[in-house]
């Protein structure tokens, strides 16, 4: 297969991504993998689609530090016609491009709609991608996962909130990613409340959602793929995240480390709950945030941590991961009849 892997940029990547990892991993299957960005597709005069994507020079890559560098300072950029592509994998934040290029931030979900028109798989699905542009996409699963939410950009609506939630609230951006403007409010009166609503609300809507103390122990960062736990070895590909301490926030990139977790029936129900919709959607690779038996956050277009995963568990998840887009070309190879990018993403 040759694997195309669309990033928001190739410096912007580090050795430690998901996407590092799972492009190392398809080399090392025997697969081609490529890198392209949000400037890198052309749509021809006779309707054809072509992309500009970067090429790591060969080499017997057995590191990701090795590979990253590779790709940083000595890819070649090759144009392709979108049918030598096998597999386009959607992995850029589109929150990264919103403020300083706004154009950027939807190029994925678009162009990959038109490649998935000319029969690339594209996972994960752009037309679910797109109707989860920001947090609101998780108000559509079901209530009985999600913690109790305000979605609003009045102060006066989130005090009011805020004053009915006996244990706080967490207060964060619509459209965001990585914990950046994440805030725990204990009560209305909070001092620093008038502040953290001018910070935050320049980037529009706001999320209030009632704090859960079990978050204090860290969330469970859970993957999905086809809708189902994501299993390699007999493991499961989940892992703990502790926030530093005095932070409330738990992303690794913030500080927080990795733990194992064991996996019980109520985290197995929480994940079941939400599969219909994700299957729906053509979600093929998620990860979900999980305290308690609640959901913070469902992660579609980046969800990152297989690398740390992989390293707790001693299991290379991500080779099972390309595995599985291996056993999707089988399948459309074979099927009998058409299937739709979405069908076959979620298979």
């Amino acid at each position: 297969m040759r694997i195309a892997f669309f990033v928001n940029s190739i410096k912007g990547e580090s050795p430690k991504y998901t996407t590092t990892v799972l492009a190392l991993a398809a080399l090392m299957r025997g697969h081609e993998v490529c890198y392209v960005t949000p400037e890198d597709f052309v749509l021809c005069p006779d309707d054809s689609l072509a992309i500009r994507a970067l090429i790591p020079p060969s080499g017997n890559y057995k590191k990701a530090s090795t590979f990253f560098k590779a790709i940083q300072s000595d890819g070649e950029t090759k144009r392709f016609d979108v049918s030598e592509i096998d597999v386009l994998f959607l992995r850029n934040d589109p929150s990264l491009d919103a403020a300083e290029r706004p154009w950027a931030a939807h190029v994925g979900t678009l162009f990959g709609r038109l490649a998935a028109a000319r029969g690339v798989l594209v996972v994960n699905d752009p037309d679910g991608l797109g109707k989860a542009q920001n947090k609101l996409y998780f108000q559509d699963f079901p209530q009985s996962v999600r913690p109790e939410t305000l979605i609003a950009k009045s102060i006066d609506e989130i005090r009011d909130f805020i004053d009915g939630q006996k244990k706080g609230v967490i207060i964060k951006p619509l459209q965001g990613s990585g914990g950046k403007n994440v805030f725990k409010i204990a009560s209305p009166k909070d001092t620093n409340l008038n502040q953290i609503f001018e910070a935050v609300s320049e980037e529009g809507y706001l999320i209030a959602q009632g704090y859960m103390p079990e978050a204090t122990e860290g969330d469970i960062r859970f993957f999905l793929m086809n809708g189902r736990p994501l299993m390699h070895e007999g493991k499961y590909a989940a892992f703990r995240r502790v926030p530093a301490k005095g932070e409330t926030r738990s992303n690794v990139h913030r500080g927080g480390t990795v733990a194992p977790v064991d996996i019980t029936d109520a985290i197995l129900s929480v994940a079941e709950a939400v599969r219909p919709k994700l299957m729906q959607d053509g979600m093929f690779l998620v990860g979900l945030d999980i305290v308690g038996d609640k959901i913070l956050e469902i992660n579609t277009f980046t969800p990152g941590g297989l690398n740390n995963v992989s390293e707790l568990q001693g299991v290379n998840f991500c080779d099972a991961v390309i595995a599985a887009l291996e056993e999707k070309m089988l399948i459309r190879d074979g099927y009998g009849r058409q299937l739709s990018n979405r069908e076959l993403a979620v298979l």
